[in-house]
């Protein structure tokens, strides 16, 4: 007898799937703050000759390339990855486009306005959706001093989440999570006004977890599709680079 779950797999697998992540090298971008050695990946450790095989040793920060944050990664006893049910990270995608405004202006910061627009397009955003800011900062990877986008006086400029639109999402529509293609959550001219990056510390200390650094969300549409997040599964790390995808309707 067939199983229904693998017609729905057989059936999932006739939609379009859209890798969200950044692929991932020796020369892939990470915050400049880190010492260094951090970064190595696909060393060799033991060549076994005599097997005609090899084993390989992966060094890299938690937070690198589209990567997951925890809770813990802001705040003391928050949740770590060994906290996560499964079913945590295969949510409704919801991807709200503001890359026009952010053309004319990199330092734009997304508003309560800005969703209210959307779900007169699109319908009210779902309860328990992982929703997703499209600036197309993406495709500035893996350009570090274009993702930092700083000015002749060294202040970087990109766009970001803000406290009241935060508070919006988690309170009036109650999702589960949030992400973008920038490499932090807040603005960068907002980050270094208040001298913290507290819509990120606003998110992780509601519980929650974020997705930064996303790429190609301009091939997934406003609603409609799956988002499915996976991450090895280290109980104890606070951040950690995936491998995400859509699986459009």
């Amino acid at each position: 007898m067939s199983s229904s779950l693998w017609q729905t797999l057989e059936e999932l697998k006739k939609k379009k799937w859209v890798d969200l992540t950044h692929p991932l090298d020796n020369a892939s971008p990470y915050w400049d703050g880190m010492p260094d050695g951090v970064l190595s990946l696909a060393d060799v450790a033991v060549p076994y000759e005599s097997m005609n095989l090899c084993i390989q040793t992966f060094t890299f920060p938690g937070q690198m390339g589209t990567h997951i944050d925890y809770p813990a990664h802001f705040i003391p006893g928050g949740r770590l990855a060994g906290d996560f049910d499964l079913k945590e990270t295969v949510l409704p995608l919801v991807v709200i486009d503001l890359s026009e405004k952010v053309k004319t202006n990199p330092d734009y910061e997304i508003t309560v306005q800005d969703i209210l627009d959307f779900e007169t397009l699109h319908g009210c955003i779902p309860k328990d959706a992982f929703v997703a800011m499209r600036t197309d900062w993406s495709q500035r990877w893996p350009d570090a001093k274009a993702l930092a986008n700083a000015d002749a006086a060294g202040n970087e400029h990109f766009p970001g989440w803000t406290i009241d639109v935060l508070k919006f999402l988690y309170d009036q529509r109650a999702v589960a999570a949030t992400g973008h293609e920038t490499l932090d959550t807040d603005a960068a001219v907002t980050s270094t006004a208040v001298g913290d990056l507290q819509a990120e510390r606003f998110v992780l200390a509601r519980n929650k977890f974020q997705l930064e650094a996303m790429a190609h969300l301009n091939e997934v549409p406003a609603t409609g599709s799956l988002i499915v997040i996976a991450a090895p599964h280290i109980v104890e790390a606070n951040g950690l680079p995936v491998r995400a995808w859509a699986i459009l309707p």
